[in-house]
């Protein structure tokens, strides 16, 4: 007698923090769920977040205000965030004994600062609410069939052979999935070493959907200056930024920042890293840094005047330590052309100027990104137009939902992003385990 393939009611394929999200809380709800994942392990790129501390979400309780800073597809979020924003996913956390604290930003972390400890909760909501997990297995697509008024999936395609846990029992290369619901959260391009390769976007797209180019965002910005090796693991604190194009602002930050050997890094940087890309299509781009953000160029004129009659016997190399970090010395000397053993009373005010010019406008120039391998997230993705807002349903293929990194939804650095995989992929699993 011939053994008819086991079914499911849902299956995830993915097991980042949307597909976790979305297999326990279908299975939660009663559903017989699988996750599939291409890894040997869950959540690796989970573990690398915050720096492997997990900036889990974001102290911004203001849905409205979390939604700006979306842009255009904010609002795609309102209904998710409703259902289960940050108080929530601070509550699913602490109720399962992570605790968590608020830093600056409001940037939400477990106290044991331990990117581990969020995963082992959520592997341990999986295993409570009897998750199937199959691991090492490379999805190959769907089985698309025709429907009375559309298309449905009936089976995942495996390209790669796996194991079922706790069992370790192989699978063969040439099975398939079968599931009433699919939830489809396998991430973007960004640090494909974790598995993120985007091959969703592909099953997407054959199942009909639309991809948003797509580019990678919350990297790190090149430059064309060799400079900036000189000052490389400099941080700065209070900092603006400014890009420019044509002579023209086209956005700003102000917050930290980093120098790095090949150019700029840190939250304002990777925060504008996504509009520097865009920007570069049109032109060159220039990155000007504020030094002094507190003062406009005529009060910093005046502060250093007030300086310079205080300090007239000083050498000029002398007298910078007030002004800058020390790292950052010889660097604003050679770029101000000022001999820096000139005594500070025979500084020209033409030299002063420049000076000042240097503190407000340091100017460099834009060369691109580090790309996807260093990206945090990916940009663009499965077009949200496509996809009900509340369940997260595609509108296109009757028994698909998508959740996750995979949509296209981008945020700022702050937990913002891991929000949305915890939104998105708790509405996509409650909504799929309905029973239709």
């Amino acid at each position: 007698m011939i053994k008819k393939p086991e079914k499911f009611d849902v299956a995830v394929i993915g097991g980042g923090p949307a597909g976790m999200m979305a297999a326990g809380r279908a299975a939660e709800l009663g559903a017989r769920v699988v996750l599939l994942e291409k890894n040997a392990s869950l959540g690796k790129k989970l573990l690398i977040t915050g720096k492997g501390r997990c900036n889990l979400t974001q102290a911004e309780f203001d849905d409205k205000e979390i939604i700006k800073k979306f842009g255009k597809n904010g609002k795609f979020l309102f209904s998710s965030l409703a259902a289960f924003g940050p108080e929530e996913v601070i509550k699913f956390f602490e109720d399962r004994r992570v605790m968590t604290k608020i830093e600056r930003g409001g940037r939400v972390f477990p106290k044991s600062d331990k990117a581990q400890d969020v995963l082992r909760v959520l592997e341990k909501y999986l295993e409570i609410n009897g998750v199937k997990i199959i691991y090492n297995v490379s999805v190959d697509g769907f089985d698309v069939t025709p429907l009375a008024g559309g298309r449905k999936i009936a089976s995942v395609k495996l390209a790669a052979k796996g194991y079922m846990s706790p069992e370790k029992k192989a699978m063969s290369s040439d099975q398939r999935i079968f599931a009433d619901k699919f939830i489809l959260c396998t991430g973007g391009k960004s640090y494909s070493v974790t598995g993120s390769t985007g091959g969703g976007y592909q099953w997407a797209q054959d199942c009909g959907h639309k991809i948003v180019e797509t580019a990678p965002a919350l990297v790190p910005v090149k430059t064309k200056e060799v400079w900036v090796k000189d000052v490389q693991g400099l941080s700065l604190k209070n900092v603006a930024i400014n890009l420019l194009q044509n002579n023209k602002k086209q956005d700003s930050r102000f917050g930290e920042m980093m120098f790095t050997h090949f150019g700029l890094t840190g939250p304002i940087v990777l925060d504008l890293s996504k509009k520097v890309g865009e920007l570069e299509k049109k032109g060159e781009v220039i990155i000007s840094i504020d030094l002094k953000p507190a003062l406009t160029h005529d009060q910093l004129d005046a502060r250093l005047q007030k300086d310079f009659k205080e300090n007239i016997n000083k050498d000029f190399v002398n007298y910078l330590p007030e002004l800058l970090p020390q790292k950052m010395i010889a660097t604003i000397i050679s770029l101000s052309g000022i001999d820096p053993r000139k005594k500070i009373n025979f500084v020209t005010k033409d030299e002063r100027k420049k000076l000042v010019e240097l503190l407000k406008d340091l100017r460099l120039t834009a060369d691109g990104t580090t790309g996807y391998n260093q990206a945090i997230i990916t940009s663009g993705g499965v077009d949200i137009r496509e996809v009900d807002s509340k369940t997260m349903q595609s509108r296109l293929i009757k028994n698909l939902y998508l959740a996750g990194e995979i949509l296209d939804l981008d945020g700022p650095t702050g937990g913002y992003n891991l929000q949305v995989c915890w939104s998105t992929g708790y509405a996509a699993g409650t909504y799929a385990a309905q029973k239709v």
